[in-house]
């Protein structure tokens, strides 16, 4: 067999060469094509047409779930919302910057009493009231943000911790609040005179605010506040040598998320149509902290699903001693070892465990589920 010379080396040699420069050169082109050129590429809502499908086809099965859902679930969509906006704006807070906070009942009892005054002692209009008892609860975000100046880990929590309660008791023995007997909510006009009677009105106010808070936050976290929270989180030290204004993000991280939770208790206030401060209390800022854990420290879609999620099993466990079989048994327990009323406890008891358990085998919690999934129809079948 005769041999190649050196002639034939040499042009395989180039070919090789010319193949590969062809292939990198394609590679290159196609990750350039994936560069952002500028800010608006970060924060635009989508940047593909398979995105926008799935988006408007969201868009409209949220108009049409009002049409043909019944009131019962309707409202349960309308907590979910409302849960969902809390969870985003204390995520700002615990997983974009690294802050404890267990005094978030608080700022939610501020947002419902004070948007529940301003209509009914003031005549302000609805959204007006809405946005002034949001800056309110900002406000003493921001107040509260100054021990975290000091404080962090358990003594930041202990903190927020009393400022939480001392707000609940203040409201329950100011008597323009309505004591501790509560105040109703007055009736609800959209833009001064369109009455909103019924849970499905309330139902398209209560989503397009969620929706565009949602949006406002998945964005604020794309620009330079955004960036500053997390470097704070990962390392103040380093933060502050690298120019970051520790002082001013920490107290504003604080004032964006009491400014979430205070929105969010004023549109509670309209859909409960009564409110008393026993229902603002310690155990609430337990829940709101485990909604965002349970979802996903640090995402914008973790709160979302982890306020979904959560509301839905509290709803359901509430109802647990009506199943069938199910609560017969739980009322047997119950009387046999506990008390007839600890049937109750039952639901808190079974939430406790299922936090428990996406904690330890998930730590992402339930975004830690989706990337899961994401990655397994990726790569499905193989």
């Amino acid at each position: 067999m005769k041999s190649a010379g050196p002639a034939s080396v040499k042009a395989a040699m180039v070919l090789l060469f010319n193949e590969r420069s062809a292939y990198r050169g394609e590679k290159n082109q196609d990750q350039e094509m994936d560069i952002k050129r500028d800010y608006y590429e970060d924060i635009q809502l989508l940047d593909s047409k398979v995105l926008w499908f799935w988006f408007l086809m969201l868009i409209a099965a949220l108009i049409t779930f009002p049409f043909v859902a019944s009131n019962y679930y309707i409202y349960m969509a309308n907590y979910m919302a409302i849960n969902v906006l809390v969870t985003v704006g204390l995520n700002i807070l615990v997983g974009y910057t690294g802050q404890i906070s267990l005094g978030h009942a608080g700022f939610f009892a501020i947002g419902a009493f004070f948007t529940v005054l301003l209509m009914g002692k003031l005549s302000f209009p609805f959204l007006v009231a809405l946005v002034i008892s949001g800056i309110l609860a900002a406000l003493f975000g921001f107040i509260l943000g100054l021990p975290a100046l000091r404080l962090e880990g358990p003594y930041l929590a202990i903190a927020t911790l009393g400022f939480g309660m001392a707000i609940t008791q203040v409201i329950g023995r100011w008597e323009l609040f309505g004591g501790r007997m509560g105040i109703q909510a007055p009736p609800l006009k959209l833009f001064g005179f369109y009455p909103i009677t019924t849970d499905r009105g309330l139902y398209f106010i209560i989503v397009t605010i969620t929706l565009l808070l949602t949006w406002a936050a998945r964005n604020l976290m794309k620009t330079k506040i955004g960036r500053a929270f997390i470097a704070i989180r990962d390392s103040d030290i380093a933060a502050q040598t690298m120019g970051v204004n520790l002082t001013y993000y920490k107290t504003l991280a604080f004032a964006i998320s009491a400014f979430y939770a205070g929105i969010a208790g004023g549109l509670m206030a309209f859909m409960l149509g009564f409110i008393n401060p026993s229902s603002f209390n310690f155990i609430l800022s337990i829940y709101f902290l485990a909604f965002v854990i349970v979802g996903g420290v640090g995402t914008i879609f973790g709160s979302i699903m982890g306020g979904m999620v959560m509301t839905w099993l509290i709803l359901m466990l509430d109802k647990v001693q009506d199943l069938t079989y199910i609560g017969d048994i739980l009322m047997t327990i119950s009387e046999r070892w506990m008390s007839v009323t600890g049937i109750h406890n039952v639901s808190s008891i079974i939430l406790g465990l299922i936090i428990v358990l996406i904690v330890v085998f998930e730590p992402l919690g339930l975004y830690g589920f989706w990337i899961r999934t994401k990655i397994y129809w990726k790569a499905w079948p193989f």
